[in-house]
């Protein structure tokens, strides 16, 4: 099999529920039956979100490339990062370090083309939704996207950086606004956009409304290794 590299800590606890979707969606018998998996959880890399709207002038892909390369020396044969943002600077990386990086945007733009989905809603950082790394694989595939207005979107943002990075527990009225108001404008499925927003369902279940891109990652990380997928996951 195929050695799975994660670039991760953006943020940390994301890289813990995608380490963990990794190990429950391998249909394995023993452990020697799992995938084999280099993590390098680089918390103090750069915000992405910051710099990509103009707040900061610190590259994050400096530290992304050095710790890909490291994964790669140390025998990672593929590259995994569970942030969306840092997929901004996914393509540059690739062409730096010789080895592939997994899309999670294409990924779940992919699957969800496949399930028959029209309009999409994006629950992401603000850096994100201004990259367009989401949009352009949906518009590859003709999904249509909605996302919040301005006054929603300051409430992901508070959801992202005012609870979930700082450990404290989820407004669920803030999140239930959000949702709803993205549903009435026709959205079919929510996209959890952010890496950190799956982590809402430690504290409650979604259900298939929601799509954990953390979840579809694991998936692909697992076939591209070689490692048997769980057929009901």
């Amino acid at each position: 099999m195929k050695t799975i590299g994660i670039v991760g800590g953006m943020g940390p606890m994301a890289t813990v529920w995608y380490l963990e979707w990794i190990t429950r969606l391998t249909d394995a018998d023993c452990d020697q039956e799992h995938p084999r998996v280099l993590l390098k959880s680089v918390p103090d890399t750069p915000d992405r979100t910051a710099y990509i709207l103009g707040q900061s002038r610190e590259n994050p892909l400096p530290v992304l490339e050095q710790s890909a390369k490291e994964l790669i020396q140390a025998g990672a044969d593929f590259i995994t990062i569970p942030c969306i943002t840092a997929h901004y600077f996914r393509e540059q990386l690739e062409d730096r370090i010789g080895k592939p990086v997994l899309s999670m945007p294409e990924e779940v733009a992919r699957r969800m083309s496949a399930a028959g989905v029209k309009k999409a809603g994006i629950l992401a950082t603000t850096g994100t939704l201004k990259s367009g790394v989401l949009e352009r694989e949906f518009r590859a595939v003709d999904i249509d996207i909605i996302v919040p207005d301005e006054r929603l979107q300051g409430m992901v943002m508070e959801i992202i950086y005012g609870q979930i990075k700082k450990g404290k527990r989820i407004d669920w009225e803030m999140f239930s606004a959000v949702s709803e108001a993205l549903f009435e404008k026709g959205a079919e499925k929510l996209v959890l956009g952010c890496t950190e927003l799956p982590l809402v369902q430690k504290e409650r279940q979604l259900g298939d409304a929601y799509v954990d891109v953390l979840k579809v990652l694991a998936q692909k990380a697992v076939i591209e290794s070689g490692a048997r997928l769980k057929k009901e996951c």
